[in-house]
């Protein structure tokens, strides 16, 4: 389990295709500190496990599944991605429970600058989403812990901080661009939770 509270931004440094999976190698150093073999990494929102590692690189292997429900098959070596390990249970928990099992992509429709130098993200909202998303509530975009500022039925909006706009790899992030979604699992629970309490 992780929090959305990224750790590090690691670079692409290559990919292999691997039938039709893939294989990673990420530049990384904070997220290496307790690396084993087995090891689960997030990679932008995505729980991977860690197959080889070296004093600043690690490796991983994302299977065709993955590939086709995360924006990993849309990343190119240089790119950066958000990376974090998964919490301890001596850990503050400071975002909200993300699985690292995402839902899917959805596309940015817009970033504006704020006057307080924030940003405002808009997002497509798939109607098969829409039910888990509300105002204040949390969600995950590319790993990273966020709250809804706003909702509507076709799209959704985020306020990010300057700290997290350069702490993670969203201020390299452009309208048009795709971005990992995984809804607050909770609002999953309450709804399997309502649909068969007859």
């Amino acid at each position: 389990m992780f929090t959305g509270i990224i750790e590090e931004v690691g670079i692409v440094e290559s990919i292999s295709p691997n039938g039709s999976g893939s294989t990673f190698t990420f530049s990384a150093n904070k997220v290496l500190d307790d690396i084993e073999t087995g090891s689960s990494i997030s990679v932008n929102g995505c729980c991977l496990t860690a197959i080889n590692f070296g004093k600043n690189w690690w490796t991983t292997e994302a299977v065709p599944e993955t590939m086709d429900l995360t924006n990993l098959g849309l990343l190119n070596e240089g790119d950066s991605v958000n990376l974090e390990r998964p919490l301890h249970i001596s850990s503050r928990f400071g975002g909200h429970i993300v699985q690292g099992h995402i839902d899917g992509t959805t596309t940015i429709l817009s970033i504006e600058v704020q006057d307080d130098e924030s940003y405002r993200f808009a997002f497509d909202l798939q109607s098969e989403w829409e039910r888990y998303v509300c105002h204040k509530g949390s969600i995950a975009i590319d790993g990273i812990s966020l709250t809804v500022a706003a909702v509507s039925p076709s799209s959704f909006e985020i306020a990010v901080i300057p700290h997290t706009w350069s702490a993670t790899n969203l201020g390299q992030k452009v309208a048009g661009g795709s971005v990992n979604i995984e809804v607050d699992i909770l609002a999953k629970y309450v709804e399997r939770h309502l649909s068969t309490d007859k």
